[in-house]
């Protein structure tokens, strides 16, 4: 399988740069995350990482059942999923490593 190039890790929109809103807080995201489907963020992690479903599931201790439906939009993400989504999308090897300790 070849992974698609890496794109810039952020959900605000394309127009404001990092730079202008690196010191604008949590607020500002958060805005930007309701502007997004909660597919689509769901989507957009996993594809960051390159892992399909099923391993991004296993490799992030998330349920695949509810990842999928998640992706298909047929749930919704609670504000913690989204928070530990924006983590592993920052730190994906962090995160791994974090769980691989317990």
């Amino acid at each position: 399988m070849t992974h698609p190039a890496p794109e810039a890790r952020s959900f605000l929109p394309p127009s404001r740069s990092d730079a202008a809103y690196s010191d604008a807080g949590w607020a500002d995201e958060t805005e930007s995350w309701e502007a997004v489907a909660p597919s689509a963020l769901v989507h957009r992690v996993r594809w960051h990482t390159g892992l399909s479903q099923a391993e991004f599931a296993a490799a992030f201790a998330i349920d695949p059942g509810h990842l999928r439906a998640l992706e298909r939009g047929a749930a919704q993400p609670d504000s913690v999923l989204v928070a530990y989504l924006t983590v592993i999308d920052r730190a994906p090897d962090l995160v791994r490593s974090a769980l691989r300790t317990y």
